[in-house]
């Protein structure tokens, strides 16, 4: 279980943007959170993925409470949760070619004999071809770089997968095309999705159940289900 409780999260301690929200995604399941943009949304992504320290509340991943975030948090714990940003070029590092940027996390976990095979793997999973993956970021279009930024976050095999807008720059084909990768990768792994957006369409037909940021944040963040699959 990724748990989220009471979390109250910020860059400013006078102003926090995340006051008091519980959200919870089981294994398995897919959590679609909905809200307008500047709502607060992607600072508690960014709690939930270990990046960003809350004010105060608790994060537990499999009933274990976070203690330590980014680089101080144990391996464990940072390689359970993959993340997706919104905008790929400001996630991807513009000096590394797309096969170095998808192998960077096995790289940093020491696990460097495992990067032909899993590159190759997930690079035809994406739809990114060969003469692709020897491109810098510059070198490529948003939605070849956003699916390497997905690569790179399935490279560890991750229990939680959070989809910060992954598809908001991205044109209806390649939104589709990457959806199914995540999908085909919570089939075959069982993985816990937190989609975070403001399509209500796509969330409602991704996700197993939607929330409303506004229920979130009412009565002390107290979610209520916005709405479940639809089709």
């Amino acid at each position: 279980m990724l748990e989220l409780r009471a979390i109250t999260a910020g860059y400013d301690r006078r102003a926090p943007v995340v006051r008091d929200v519980s959200l919870t995604v089981a294994p398995g399941e897919a959590v679609g959170l909905l809200g307008p943009s500047g709502c607060g949304k992607s600072t508690l992504a960014r709690v939930a993925a270990l990046l960003h320290r809350p004010r105060s509340g608790t994060l537990l991943l499999d009933g274990e409470p976070v203690r330590r975030w980014r680089h101080r948090a144990p391996r464990e714990l940072r390689t359970a949760v993959g993340v997706v940003f919104q905008q790929p070029r400001l996630a991807a590092d513009p000096r590394l070619r797309l096969t170095d940027l998808i192998a960077e996390p096995l790289r940093a976990t020491g696990r460097r004999e495992d990067v032909p095979g899993r590159v190759a793997e997930l690079a035809a999973a994406v739809g990114l071809t060969p003469d692709l993956l020897g491109r810098r970021p510059h070198e490529v279009s948003d939605g070849q770089l956003q699916r390497a930024c997905l690569a790179r976050a399935l490279v560890l095999r991750p229990r939680w997968l959070i989809c910060d807008e992954m598809t908001a720059m991205l044109d209806a084909s390649t939104t589709a095309a990457l959806v199914a990768v995540v999908e085909d990768y919570r089939a075959a792994t069982g993985a816990g999705l937190l989609a975070i957006g403001h399509d209500r369409t796509l969330l409602h037909r991704w996700c197993d159940r939607t929330v409303h940021w506004e229920t979130l944040t009412a009565a002390g963040g107290r979610a209520r289900p916005a709405g479940a699959r639809a089709g």
